[in-house]
């Protein structure tokens, strides 16, 4: 099959369009003939950072076909489509995954949207929901907010009845992002961020801050209500993670970490992902899509993902 691999970590250029072995379907899995890719932030860290096997397939996640089934898989079926997590193997043409890891698409929505939606919409439901506890008339902020979690993160806000603060810069970003849930906008090449939020909530702060960037959680404490929620996840903006917690203690303020790959394969996050999929099917949830790439142009597309200022996800097809 091709897929595209890389031997060392680095630039994107490391990445070569290239002919390997076939999956092996073990006992658990399934095998997936791949339609379509999402190129996640874990992609990129690791395709820049994580030295491998060599040839190693990066990808966390796709959506195709199911060609083969291993014996010990009950709940899937050869011809289903569904789409997939997991750690690596989605750049390819072929992905052997354990079927506990994937989740039957919709029949109106598309494998391109199906492949983007349970990463970024699980972990934006997770960090939203679970971990940051949002109620209704509740103010949050969402660093990041051009990104796939960041999108995802917005609407669901919205939904739950919430005061979204986006941050994101351009004009026309700002535009989609209201028009997609957010309340205000923040363009953060022009305006301060953490000054904007007070004078926003009269200098209270945000009730809960979801930040996917890393490089900005200090800024996303220091926009933080006292009594409120911080939830970082991933660290899109690279560099370190360094704050200082004597302020949150202080103010009784609660951090949570989160990390998705250890725990979509939990039955309750795993039915949320159903949930999420059945909503985009029915255009209550817009999984938006930046650009489409082949599969044979990856080193383009990541490259695009790293630089462009993508708005929503980047994708490729085989």
């Amino acid at each position: 099959m091709k897929a595209a691999v890389y031997d060392e970590p680095g630039a994107p250029g490391v990445l070569r369009y290239a002919d390997v072995p076939d999956p092996v379907c073990g006992p658990k899995d399934v095998l997936i003939a791949v339609e379509a890719i999402s190129i996640e932030g874990g992609d990129l860290i690791n395709r820049r950072s994580t030295p491998q096997q060599s040839p190693w397939i990066v990808g966390y996640a796709a959506a195709g076909t199911i060609v083969a089934i291993g014996e010990a898989v009950s709940d899937r079926a050869v011809g289903q489509k569904v789409t997939a997590f997991s750690m690596s193997g989605s750049h390819a043409e072929l992905w052997a995954v354990p079927a506990s890891r994937t989740w039957p698409i919709p029949q109106d929505l598309d494998m391109i949207r199906a492949a983007a939606l349970p990463i970024a919409f699980g972990t934006a439901r997770h960090c939203i929901v679970t971990k940051g506890r949002l109620n209704s008339g509740e103010t949050v902020l969402i660093q990041g907010a051009a990104g796939g979690v960041g999108l995802a993160a917005v609407q669901i806000a919205r939904q739950a009845g919430a005061h979204v603060i986006a941050v994101a810069s351009g004009s026309e970003r700002q535009a989609r992002l209201a028009a997609l849930g957010a309340t205000h906008v923040i363009d953060r090449l022009r305006h301060d961020v953490v000054e904007q939020v007070r004078r926003l909530t009269d200098g209270r702060g945000a009730d809960l801050v979801v930040d996917p960037v890393g490089s900005t959680l200090q800024a996303s404490l220091d926009a933080l209500a006292p009594e409120g929620r911080l939830v970082f996840v991933g660290n899109a903006g690279g560099g370190g993670l360094d704050v200082d917690l004597w302020s949150p203690m202080q103010n009784n303020q609660t951090l949570h970490g989160v990390f998705m790959g250890s725990l979509f394969e939990r039955p309750d996050v795993h039915r949320t992902v159903d949930e999420l999929l059945k909503a985009a099917a029915q255009r209550r949830l817009d999984v938006v899509i930046d650009h489409v790439f082949s599969l044979r142009d990856a080193s383009k597309a990541h490259d695009h993902a790293e630089t462009a200022k993508p708005f929503g996800r980047v994708m490729m097809t085989p």
